[in-house]
């Protein structure tokens, strides 16, 4: 018996000499060399970096949009926002369809009231980490017919007036989005709208927030500056040194504070740890770029027989939570294209606000190429209550194409409002406009990808059940 434990404790010590020689990590006696050591820190540095880049990049995006507005001199706390979006404002997958409202609400002095009048808005708060806080508007409490929406910062413990639909955030400085809808295609008459909403300090109404119009002003509310470099974590580590720690998520802060991030310390990485962050950022983003345009994801595909996606991968969750945890790849998915969430935006069913259907690939199943023509079908009637249109965005900027054109989008409220309700429209996309295409031709640019969304305002069933589809992007000759 003593033999047979020996031997087994021989050929048990062979194995794990065995399996320890097999590592990249060579290992003497059980001790690591001193290349394993420094390889092992050096690698698994770069998995905390790669898995926090990821996890808080909705943060850092959410920063672009704050600093674009501070650019053009929208400041925090003291004025918001409102424009008719174009090309000329870089941001993700931003669109023209409807004008914007956006303000960054500083709490820190107590907070913050958001009067919306009645009428046809879509708005939300969310936090800076683009928490989901509260709806207004027509997917909100309120739904449409105006109300006081009351956002509170964190551990707030005074008394609360009745009379708000309330939010409670968990950082100090939060984002609100109005959309206002332009109703018969008047854009004049939803930027008015957009100038009758109210901010304002609670109790202080000589705070209030002054309206700036930057329809006209070229901005940049994206994060594409910072999102491959060093950049990332130097706003990231200002972002955590002015916000509260969110108890929700300390692991995550932990990551950060193994790589030189953590709150009350200076960032001031080595030029190893420097190294390993800007690789993290490079690689992270790009991964993230995979799991928005080739995904493998089974469910992303929204019919069958087409090649379009559903944007968002998770119904009905502002904040990618399911059954089985954080879905982390339709997350990854949805802040590599866009900004925001609300449960609103995530709805499959009749009656939603809106929804989002993402055009990669042409009918053959090749990238969509801005040196070639392609045609969509698009049957009528389009189930829409409201609205809908087709906007194109450049695959490295994921913001508008960009062209002498200065046009993205094909809307039903304005190019499209002379359609009928039978037969199909024809849309065209390329370098050259197509002869006989007038106000059916959106220009793109050669040597540069894009993509896609089609948006349906007020979906009816028939967007769901299969019953209504649009055909595919086929490529013609110019």
């Amino acid at each position: 018996m003593l033999r047979m434990i020996a031997a087994a404790v021989v050929a048990l010590s062979a194995g794990q000499g065995l399996a320890q020689s097999s590592s990249p990590y060579p290992f003497t006696g059980g001790y690591p060399s001193a290349e394993a050591s420094t390889r092992a820190r050096d690698d698994a540095d770069f998995q905390r970096a790669m898995v926090a880049y990821r996890f808080w990049y909705p943060t850092v995006s959410m920063e672009g949009i704050f600093q674009g507005n501070r650019n053009v001199g929208i400041e925090d706390g003291k004025a918001w926002g409102i424009a008719a979006t174009g090309p000329r404002q870089v941001g993700l997958t931003l669109n023209s369809d409807t004008p914007y409202g956006s303000a960054a609400l500083d709490l820190s002095d107590g907070p913050m009231v958001i009067e919306l009048p009645p009428g046809a808005f879509i708005g939300l708060v969310n936090d800076h980490h683009q928490g989901w806080v509260q709806d207004l508007g027509l997917p909100g409490p309120d739904a449409g017919k105006g109300g006081r929406h009351l956002v509170l910062p964190p551990g707030y413990a005074g008394a609360i007036p009745d009379g708000y639909h309330v939010g409670r955030s968990k950082t100090m400085r939060n984002l609100l989005a109005v959309r206002a809808l332009p109703q018969d295609g008047d854009l004049q008459k939803a930027l008015d709208a957009l100038r009758a909403v109210r901010i304002h300090a609670l109790g202080d109404e000589s705070r209030m927030l002054e309206v700036v119009d930057t329809s006209d002003k070229q901005m940049d509310s994206s994060s594409l500056r910072w999102e491959d470099n060093i950049g990332f974590w130097e706003q990231l580590a200002a972002i955590v040194e002015a916000e509260p720690i969110n108890p929700n998520v300390l692991p995550m802060y932990g990551l950060l504070a193994e790589l030189g991030v953590a709150k009350g310390q200076p960032f001031a990485p080595d030029q190893r740890m420097r190294a390993i962050l800007e690789r993290a950022a490079r690689e992270g983003r790009d991964q993230m770029l995979v799991s928005a345009f080739d995904s493998a994801r089974a469910d992303r595909v929204a019919w069958p027989d087409r090649k379009w996606e559903w944007v968002g991968l998770l119904p009905g969750s502002a904040q990618f939570e399911a059954s089985y945890g954080l879905d982390l790849e339709a997350r990854d998915r949805w802040f590599a294209q866009a900004i925001v969430t609300s449960p609103a935006m995530f709805r499959r069913d009749a009656g939603a606000g809106s929804l989002y259907w993402l055009g990669v690939r042409d009918s053959a199943g090749a990238w969509l190429d801005g040196g070639k023509t392609y045609r969509l079908t698009v049957p009528m009637p389009v189930p829409d209550k409201l609205f809908w249109s087709v906007t194109l965005y450049d695959a490295q900027t994921r913001s508008q194409v960009q062209t002498d054109q200065d046009k993205a989008a094909l809307r039903s409220l304005f190019e499209l409002k002379d359609l009928g309700d039978e037969g199909a429209v024809d849309l065209f996309f390329g370098p050259e406009q197509p002869e006989g295409t007038e106000n059916r031709w959106i220009k793109t640019s050669p040597g540069r990808g894009w993509f896609a969304y089609m948006r349906i305002y007020g979906p009816e069933a028939a967007a769901f059940d299969g019953s209504w589809k649009p055909g595919d992007f086929e490529e013609v000759e110019p």
